[in-house]
C-alpha cells in the first residue's frame, strides 16, 4: 500500500467546474496511520496518504479494499486507528464539519430509492454550501438525465442511478469528492463525458477527487496514486 506520484496540477479552471479565486491549498486531505480490520482479516495497517487538489487514483484488485477505503475517508466506516483531517478539520474532533466537506454516495445504495433525482439533488443542494446549479444543469444535459428527473430512483437502471450520483458529485463543490468505479454500467457517451469532467477536475486548484477503480481514467492527469495491490 503506497501513495506515490503526488504533484500539483496547474490552477486552471474548466468550463464545467468553476474554481474559487483563492490560492490553492497544498493539501486537501491528510490520512495518518489508518488501521481497519474485518472479522476475518486485516485490510489496512498504518495506511497514510496526503491527497492534493486534482484527481487521485486508488487502484487495487478484487477484495483489496478500494470501496472500504473510500467509506473510511467519507467517515461512513470508522477506522480502528488513525486520523483523518480535511483542510485542518479533524474527523475525531469535528465530525459534522468534516462530513460536510466530503461528497460520497455508495453506488449500490437503495437509501434514496423512493426519491426522484430532482429530490435527491435538492437534498445535496441543502447539504453542500458550494453546490453549483450551473454544473448540475451541464451534467444533467451531458449525461442525458432530463427524462429521468421525475421518476423515482428505484425505477431507474443501474447506469442511470450512477449518472445521478455523478451529477451531484461534480455539482456539490465538496472539498473531497469520492467516486467508486464511476464508469461502471455507463454508456459510451456518458463515459466520455465523465472523462471530460475528470480532465477538468485534474486542474482544479482547491477540490480533490478520489477515483477508485481497476484502471486509471484514460487521459486524466493524476495528482496522486494510492496502490492497494493486486
Amino acid at each position: 500500500m503506497s501513495n506515490t506520484g503526488m504533484t500539483h496540477p496547474d490552477p486552471t479552471d474548466g468550463p464545467h467546474l468553476p474554481s474559487p479565486r483563492a490560492a490553492a491549498s497544498p493539501m486537501v486531505l491528510q490520512a495518518e496511520g489508518l488501521h481497519f480490520c474485518y472479522p476475518e482479516r486485516e485490510l489496512f495497517a498504518g495506511l497514510s496518504a496526503a491527497i492534493s487538489p486534482g484527481v487521485t487514483f486508488v487502484r487495487g484488485g478484487d477484495g483489496r479494499g478500494k470501496t472500504t477505503l473510500l467509506r473510511l475517508l467519507a467517515a461512513e466506516l470508522a477506522a480502528d486507528a488513525g486520523e483523518l483531517s480535511i483542510k485542518g478539520i479533524t474527523l475525531e474532533t469535528r465530525a459534522k464539519d468534516y462530513r460536510r466537506q466530503v461528497f460520497w454516495t455508495e453506488p449500490r445504495t437503495e437509501a434514496f430509492d423512493q426519491m426522484t433525482p430532482a429530490h435527491y439533488f435538492d437534498v445535496q443542494r441543502s447539504t453542500y454550501a458550494g453546490f453549483d446549479d450551473g454544473v448540475l444543469a451541464a451534467c444533467v444535459h451531458g449525461l442525458a438525465l432530463a427524462p429521468e428527473l421525475n421518476k423515482q430512483l428505484f425505477m431507474l437502471s443501474t447506469g442511470s442511478k450512477r449518472k445521478v450520483w455523478l451529477a451531484a458529485a461534480f455539482a456539490s463543490g465538496a472539498a473531497l469528492t469520492l467516486l467508486d468505479m464511476p464508469f461502471a454500467a455507463l454508456d459510451k457517451a456518458s463515459i466520455a463525458y465523465v472523462l471530460s469532467l475528470l480532465q477538468e477536475a485534474a486542474a482544479h486548484p482547491a477540490r480533490a477527487f478520489v477515483v477508485a477503480d481497476y484502471a486509471a481514467p484514460a487521459g486524466v492527469p493524476l495528482a496522486g496514486l494510492i496502490d492497494l495491490g493486486d
